[in-house]
């Protein structure tokens, strides 16, 4: 396995494993407070669409000349792992809120005991959320999978990595039935956004032309680079948000 495939795996692996706890969580406070058989009916209706999805656009992918999809899946890793090193960067500065899941597992529970409840065996309302949460999780899931896999023409490695990812959430969350607080999501989040980003920067200079000195090492490099970067940024967040802060002269 090369370097660029060990990152692939990796990055893949992470990024899914973030997605899946979110939605572990939705279909754990639906399904305990309202409807398994329901609940899980709106998550294999979902993994059907996201199957189809993938199968769909895997090959339409894979099948174009190798620069215009490596400037193509570049720029939308992009712009895709710098949302997600925003939110990364506000949150370790203090400047956004850290997400919770234990706290995301209550109000979603809080939502679902407020809403009626029909007579009949088959729910609705756990369908919908269920399918929803599953659904919108799993196509960042699916957006991932396909990028990373059809610009190195190894879609089979980047699911094999994501399905490793979720069936460890699934089988935590069978364990424990109960949200993944302990994951830190947060810095898995940051963590992920500096490696999209970097494979982002790194595909996109290669579809435009461009020729990385030390080929796939340079990828450490950016890493290296976008993680010092990152880090300095949420020194400098911080360091600002407490000198705006005014201070008081003893009386």
């Amino acid at each position: 396995m090369s370097g660029q495939e060990l990152g692939l795996a990796i990055a893949v692996f992470l990024a899914c494993l973030v997605e899946a706890v979110e939605a572990l969580t939705i279909v754990l406070a639906v399904g305990a407070t309202r409807s398994w058989s329901s609940a899980f009916s709106g998550v294999g209706a979902a993994t059907a669409v996201l199957a189809a999805v993938v199968a769909g656009l895997g090959p339409t992918l894979t099948s174009l000349p190798i620069n215009v999809l490596r400037l193509a899946i570049g720029g939308l890793l992009l712009v895709f792992g710098l949302q997600w090193l925003r939110k990364a960067i506000l949150r370790a500065s203090g400047l956004k809120a850290l997400h919770d899941e234990t706290a995301a597992f209550a109000r979603e529970t809080a939502t679902a005991h407020a809403v009626a409840r029909d007579t009949g065996a088959f729910d609705g309302y756990s369908f919908a959320i269920a399918f929803k949460g599953v659904l919108l999780e799993g196509l960042e899931v699916a957006f991932i999978v396909l990028t990373f896999g059809a610009n190195q023409h190894r879609v089979g490695l980047a699911a094999a990595a994501a399905g490793a990812a979720i069936a460890l959430v699934v089988l935590a969350g069978i364990a424990v039935r109960a949200p993944l607080a302990r994951v830190p999501e947060n810095t898995l989040k940051f963590g992920v956004g500096i490696m999209l980003t970097s494979f982002g920067m790194f595909w996109a200079a290669e579809g435009a032309g461009a020729n990385w000195p030390g080929n796939d090492a340079a990828l450490l490099v950016l890493i290296a680079g976008m993680a010092a970067v990152s880090l300095a940024m949420v020194a400098w967040l911080r360091r600002t948000t407490v000198d705006s802060i005014p201070r008081q002269t003893p009386a």
